[in-house]
């Protein structure tokens, strides 16, 4: 069964008043949820005198899970609450989003996660959040299969609960299951982090300006986001019932949540 096909948009599209809410909604839904996320990684570490512990481990993930679910329901209505650009990725890959909105998504997506970085630098009085790094038994590969694997995870419980045209009832409960399955990965990746998510890798890197290795958070997420995407619209969406994204259509792109 062949996959929708991929749309690119126009101009017009890209200047358009509701494409540029939609984009705003994406800035602060990304805004809220890197703030939360980041800030229980600084309090974890500095509750843990400076150490990742377990423990600070446990209340990341219920941060994470918490924030996201909140930051997809808020933009749930504009912009259907993407809060990654990589899930962005996922629904242009699968032809729910047009390319031109996809750029504006990814644009609004990052400025939203570097302004919360930076907010969160003025609040701990200049404590930088630190960027995503691997361990120092880590090899780069190992975290990309990582990143790819968790991001399919992230991108495949999205087009389930909100992708899938025969799954209406499954929108209501979407933001939980999305919240709880982030959390679930953080939990599983251990202390050297678990992104799932360019943006907010790309915000404390921004921040602080390092950049060592910060292809893998964008490689592995893109690379499991076009997987899942793949995956759920070749063998399980039934594009019968399959609405294909008009070129002109400015507010609908993709059932909302």
């Amino acid at each position: 069964m062949p996959i929708p096909r991929i749309v690119i948009g126009n101009l017009k599209e890209a200047t358009h008043p509701d494409t540029l809410r939609t984009a705003a909604a994406e800035f602060f839904s990304m805004l809220m949820f890197v703030f939360v996320a980041q800030g229980s990684i600084i309090a974890a570490k500095l509750t843990g005198g400076g150490k990742a512990t377990q423990a600070g481990l446990i209340w990341e993930a219920i941060a994470h899970s918490f924030a996201l679910f909140v930051a997809i329901t808020v933009g749930a209505n504009t912009s259907a609450g993407h809060v990654n650009p990589a899930v962005t990725f996922g629904a242009f890959i699968g032809g729910h989003l047009t390319f031109c909105r996809t750029v504006l998504y990814w644009i609004a997506q990052l400025l939203g996660s570097t302004a919360a970085c930076l907010l969160l630098k003025v609040a701990h009085n200049g404590l930088e959040t630190s960027a995503f790094a691997l361990s120092a038994v880590e090899k780069p590969w190992n975290a990309v299969v990582f990143e790819m694997v968790m991001t399919f995870s992230l991108v495949y419980t999205v087009y389930a609960t909100t992708l899938n045209p025969k799954r209406d009832y499954l929108r209501i409960i979407a933001p939980i299951a999305i919240g709880f399955i982030v959390g679930a990965n953080v939990l599983a990746r251990g202390i050297n982090g678990a992104s799932m998510n360019p943006a907010i890798s790309f915000g404390p890197s921004a921040v602080s300006w390092t950049w060592n290795g910060h292809w893998i958070y964008w490689l592995g997420p893109f690379v499991g986001s076009a997987i899942a995407a793949l995956v759920y619209e070749i063998i399980f969406n039934d594009h019968n019932t399959y609405e294909q994204l008009p070129t002109d259509d400015y507010k609908g792109y993709y059932h909302p949540i």
